[in-house]
């Protein structure tokens, strides 16, 4: 059985390779906008290479339905994070692309959680999860992820404070055991770390492990970065294993997931490429430029190949000491919008 990271990175581009020809085929015959904008741009729908593989902006997901099925086949729809007032992506899912999703976010996972569901506490509001039928980026990385866990805890009241009784009381039923947290990295640090350790509180996670993602760009802002992140939780909340992953709305079950050196990997059924931001074509091992994500899960809209809004750097190619095959990488931040926005406005004009 082939494990999630165990491709060199050869064989998996061919494989992939495969997948998203099949995928830009059949986006570009149930799409019309899709359609019209791969013809507009000339993009030719059989890629010989990962990188001519046709993309997409992500942005435009702000701009336009797109989705691949029929309106009676949508069963869930997901929106990506926004404040308020904010255009907001719109992602379309049918029973199967939701299932694949699920599917495959298990096998990404499994290497770092094993296959045993562990007691779970969720650093986030069940009020998330109200709307069954349309989810925030939040609630749907919840929705995912709680797959992991059994017993699941909600840390957090409706207000946003900490449910200190409740925390207690869980962390006391399942002292001795491994324990999974989950959440979002801003909403950790605001809400749980600064409260707990503000109010001087006394609460130890024991033998846990973190998983999370998002939100880095305003812990910047409070000068925090992934290395402060883990030394500051593991002092003041006692948190031994923490495991950021890179991920987006556009292409949940995709993500990309620190392994034990710190470095996001892509699994087997995803890759990144990174662009210049200028000239959008591929850059060198070890420089900067945007993230391309593709994807072999989006059958239900065309989300396969899609060019990010953020800047990162790819270090090596199976080759990390952690044993995981494929590329391996960092992600520095969002790119300026306005050094982006003429390759949306391009896509935009074509439909």
């Amino acid at each position: 059985m082939i494990e999630p990271y165990d491709l060199r990175q050869p064989i998996k581009e061919q494989q992939l390779l495969q997948k998203l020809n099949a995928l830009t085929a059949w986006h570009t015959e149930s799409c019309q906008s899709y359609e019209k904008m791969l013809s507009k741009s000339g993009q030719k729908n059989v890629a010989m290479t990962l990188e001519s593989v046709p993309y997409l902006p992500v942005q435009l997901f702000k701009l336009l339905e797109l989705k691949s099925i029929s309106d009676e086949e949508v069963t869930k729809v997901l929106t990506s994070s926004g404040t308020t007032g904010q255009q907001v992506s719109k992602i379309y899912l049918d029973k199967e692309t939701a299932l694949q999703q699920t599917k495959t976010l298990v096998k990404v996972m499994k290497p770092v959680l094993g296959d045993k569901r562990l007691p779970m506490i969720i650093l986030d509001t069940k009020s998330v999860l109200k709307n069954r039928q349309s989810f925030s980026a939040r609630g749907a990385g919840i929705l995912g992820f709680a797959n992991f866990g059994r017993k699941h805890f909600y840390a957090l009241n409706d207000d946003m404070t900490l449910d200190i009784e409740g925390l207690q009381a869980y962390l006391e039923t399942y002292k001795g055991q491994r324990i999974l947290l989950f959440g979002f990295t801003f909403m950790i640090w605001q809400y749980v770390f600064k409260e707990i350790r503000d109010k001087k509180l006394s609460i130890n996670f024991g033998d846990s492990i973190l998983i999370h993602g998002g939100g880095w760009k305003k812990l910047k802002n409070e000068a925090v970065d992934a290395q402060t992140f883990n030394q500051l939780l593991k002092q003041h909340l006692g948190i031994q294993e923490v495991h950021n992953y890179y991920g987006m709305v556009e292409q949940v079950g995709s993500i990309f997931v620190e392994c034990s050196e710190g470095h996001l990997h892509a699994p087997n059924y995803a890759d990144i490429i990174i662009r210049n931001p200028l000239t959008f074509e591929p850059v060198a091992i070890g420089e900067e430029g945007l993230i391309q994500v593709v994807s072999e899960l989006p059958k239900s809209y065309p989300g396969h190949s899609l060019l990010t809004e953020d800047l990162g750097t790819i270090h090596g190619i199976d080759n990390c000491t952690c044993g995981w095959k494929g590329k391996y990488f960092s992600v520095a931040g969002r790119i300026p919008k306005a050094e982006i926005r003429g390759c949306s406005d391009t896509f935009q004009g074509g439909v």
